[in-house]
């Protein structure tokens, strides 16, 4: 019987607790990038605000088109892991707020298993300016996300999941990330790792080395962040992240991806689409990446799958791909894996 049950956990889908910052996008398309210099957003970047200056750049910004969607990096990620019938679960803090039920009402419609914590302060929101070329600009408030603390997090928490899979963006609480890392340990429990974004990492680049170091298995970055981190180009920084974890991903845009465990390394290509908004695409790679992880696929089935998510997210606005859109995505993951 032992024996058994020790099968059925190597064997069985892996399930997947995410933590992050819990936030409402507010979707905003500029007609060019003047909005960006004026309120000293770095292009691409994902700056931190107070709520002074994110009422500023929504005030600044109601002219142009915009969309609602509940997000946050780790958030976006599970959710897509969650469409595609994984058990996943994500932890947060929310306001007790109209912005709050709709975070909490769009995660649990996925499927996934909720754990918020309610709080006084409003739910954050991340206004997203999404450039002519594609490219977002986040101006974050992270209102109550910023207020989970690592005396929330309970060993049960994690008891049911086998990987845990944090944002980057987290690390401005070290000691939050660092109990989840204990308690995902404890829990003989995989730690997956974004970097988030090229600024956080510049800023917070001791502490990312000193969690990657002491817990982290697989580690996901874009290549600005890569070079944050390294200051390396992409192939060379992809040996420097992998000496330090199991697994290193190294997201290149239109180029792909790249990937190393050891002595292996693949590059996957992406797909070929109509780029109309990149916020998500990161997000909806590391879904689709830990989706094939999490069914113990080979690395470049895992890369794939990743890159068909990422593919089919950029061809829409928002971070969030639309529900209807999600029975032909999941047709096609499921010929990828057959292939």
């Amino acid at each position: 019987m032992n024996l058994a049950i020790s099968l059925l956990k190597i064997f069985r889908m892996k399930s997947i607790l995410g933590i992050g910052n819990a936030l409402v996008d507010v979707m905003t398309i500029i007609d060019d990038d003047t909005i960006l210099e004026k309120y000293s957003l770095p292009k691409g970047s994902m700056t931190l605000v107070d709520k002074k200056k994110s009422q500023q750049v929504k005030k600044g910004t109601s002219g142009f088109k915009k969309s609602l969607a509940s997000g946050g990096s780790a958030a976006n990620t599970i959710h897509g892991l969650a469409m595609l019938n994984v058990n996943a679960g994500f932890i947060g803090s929310i306001g007790s707020d109209e912005t709050g039920d709709f975070f909490e009402n769009d995660m649990k419609k996925a499927g996934v298993n909720t754990i918020l914590f309610r709080r006084n302060s409003i739910t954050g929101t991340a206004v997203a300016l999404i450039s002519p070329d594609s490219e977002r600009t986040f101006a974050t408030h992270l209102g109550a996300a910023i207020e989970l603390e690592a005396k929330d997090l309970k060993s049960e928490h994690f008891k049911p999941y086998n990987i845990l899979y944090l944002e980057g963006y987290l690390i401005n609480d070290k000691a939050l990330v660092e109990k989840a890392c204990r308690l995902a340990k404890k829990n003989k429990m995989e730690i997956a790792l974004d970097l988030a974004s090229y600024n956080v990492v510049n800023a917070r680049i001791n502490e990312f080395t000193d969690i990657i170091n002491k817990y982290v298995d697989i580690i996901f970055a874009n290549e600005d962040e890569s070079k944050s981190f390294t200051g390396l180009k992409p192939e060379k920084a992809l040996k420097m992240l992998a000496d330090q974890c199991n697994i290193a991903v190294i997201k290149i845009g239109k180029e792909g991806s790249l990937i190393k465990r050891k002595e292996e390394v693949i590059k996957v290509g992406s797909l070929t689409v109509e780029s109309k908004d990149t916020t998500g695409a990161g997000d909806l790679y590391a879904s689709g990446f830990l989706y094939g992880y999490a069914k113990n696929l080979p690395l470049d089935k895992c890369g794939l799958l990743g890159s068909i998510l990422a593919g089919h997210v950029i061809e829409i606005i928002g971070a969030r791909i639309h529900d209807e859109r999600w029975p032909e995505i999941r047709k096609h993951i499921f010929s990828s894996i057959k292939e």
